[in-house]
């Protein structure tokens, strides 16, 4: 008979059984379950609810199951519906009626609840650490490519030139930001909802505060209904990743770009790349596009979370049992996309002379010989015209502007005098642009700097949460 079978007198149809089971995705809770458990007799005991020969019982039995799991000793069953009854029918067996007293003051409501909050918990750190060598990858490249000249786009048209490293830079900051969406994800998370029972809390003498502290949790819920109720930071958590995966899709279309023939600015690894059943000659970033293309079922999860939620009458709704296939799923495909994209930055090529090249045959410049007007007294505005005419001048003539003589440049505005020629070379171009955040090399080294002074916050972070999770772990091992 099932755990909670006794007002029942059929059993349940195979069909409702095999659709209302979560077993076969949540075993993945199985040593959040088990910690929590274990955590939950051991108060059992300080407050003298059950006995304490009951209490090692209990725990050693769970540390049996702990590791018959891990060695894949352990048959899940679809009629026991989910890991938390899974457990407990096998705890039951194996010790028998003290078995049965490891749910007293406890409810599956409250004790899925636990069980996501550490699992959300500890992947933190692990997709934290990830974001951290990702962030650090780009870091190196932009050092090891500092001086690289490239042209910088506006609407995929060429813009003004840039540093190749103040580019990649620019998605440093995009994930520095993860970070610190990641940062609120586990503050929301780092609360505990064990003691709130089914939704009103308990008529036991439940010590929440002992629990707490044991499971290193920094926060308890103040409302038992909110505790069994709350998926805001699986939400967040879900948010997060598909935040990450949209700035890795960027930078997946500009390698996809940059690797054609058409530009030819880098070369991806032969590691990272596959080639095609028919032509013999192509070299596909095809991780790259799977990247992009993944992007887009991280947003369905957070869709289907926030619609699974938006209708749900307080407290505890069957419906909740949605929102971990999407985690599990967002949790495997955000790991795979952040450890494989730090080993391809750390490993691509830089065409460094054809990114140099690119910018021989373009009006790049023609800011920075506006700008070059400007300082001689002439308004914005009207050295903007006449750079565009200059400008046209150029397209009808198979000119850059690099390409006109002092004549000509004197014929639109007698402002040009012979020090033009070394305004509008590209190195000086690059090189002027010295404010706190542009594209000269000094601005760009100190980029670099601020980039390994967040990188030991962030370290340091993550130290933290290895060192909480490290604790929780011990619990069951």
């Amino acid at each position: 008979m099932k755990l909670w079978g006794g007002r029942f007198t059929k059993d349940t149809d195979k069909k409702v059984e095999d659709f209302n089971a979560s077993i076969g995705f949540d075993y993945r809770l199985y040593k959040e379950d088990i910690c929590g458990s274990i955590v939950h007799a051991e108060m059992l005991v300080r407050q003298q609810i059950i006995s304490a020969e009951d209490g090692e019982a209990i725990i050693q039995g769970l540390k049996t199951i702990y590791r018959q799991i891990q060695q894949q000793d352990f048959e899940f069953s679809v009629a026991l519906e989910d890991i938390h009854m899974n457990i407990e029918q096998r705890l039951t067996e194996a010790i028998g009626e003290a078995g049965k007293r490891l749910h007293t003051g406890r409810s599956r409501n409250d004790q899925v609840a636990l069980d996501t909050h550490l699992y959300v918990r500890r992947v933190v750190a692990e997709v934290g650490n990830l974001l951290l060598s990702l962030q650090a990858s780009i870091v190196e490249a932009a050092q090891r490519y500092e001086d690289v000249i490239m042209p910088g786009y506006t609407h995929l048209q060429r813009a003004q030139p840039i540093l190749f490293s103040h580019h990649m830079l620019a998605y440093f900051s995009m994930f520095a930001r993860d970070f610190q969406f990641l940062e609120y994800v586990r503050k929301q998370a780092d609360r505990m909802p064990l003691g709130a029972g089914a939704l009103a809390g308990t008529t036991y003498p439940l010590d929440s505060e002992w629990v707490a502290k044991r499971l290193q949790f920094s926060a308890i819920y103040d409302n038992s209904m909110d505790a069994v109720s709350d998926r805001d930071y699986v939400v967040l958590f879900l948010e997060f990743a598909a935040m990450v995966m949209m700035h890795l899709s960027r930078l997946s279309e500009e390698f996809i770009l940059w690797s054609s023939a058409e530009f030819h600015f880098i070369e991806l690894d032969d590691a990272h790349c596959t080639g095609s059943s028919i032509m013999p000659q192509k070299k596909n970033p095809d991780i790259c596009e799977l990247v992009r293309g993944k992007t887009g079922r991280f947003y369905g999860h957070v869709m289907g979370t926030l619609t699974m939620m938006k209708g749900l009458p307080l407290a505890y709704d069957k419906d909740m049992q949605e929102d971990k296939e999407g985690v599990f799923d967002a949790v495997d495909n955000l790991v795979f996309s952040l450890s494989i994209y730090a080993d391809m930055i750390r490993r691509m090529k830089v065409c460094k002379d054809n990114m140099r090249n690119a910018l021989a045959h373009d009006f790049s410049n023609a800011t920075d010989m506006a700008d070059y007007l400007v300082k001689k007294g002439i308004p914005f505005r009207q050295a903007h015209a006449i750079v565009g005419q200059a400008v046209q001048y150029c397209l009808q003539h198979h000119k850059v502007l690099n390409e006109l003589s002092l004549d000509e440049l004197t014929s639109f505005s007698t402002s040009f005098s012979e020090d033009i020629m070394k305004a509008l070379q590209i190195e000086t171009c690059i090189a002027m642009r010295q404010t706190y955040n542009g594209t000269s090399l000094n601005s760009v080294q100190a980029q670099c700097a601020r980039g390994k002074a967040v990188l030991a916050t962030e370290k340091q972070c993550l130290q933290q949460w290895e060192a909480i999770n490290r604790v929780v772990d011990a619990i069951v091992e």
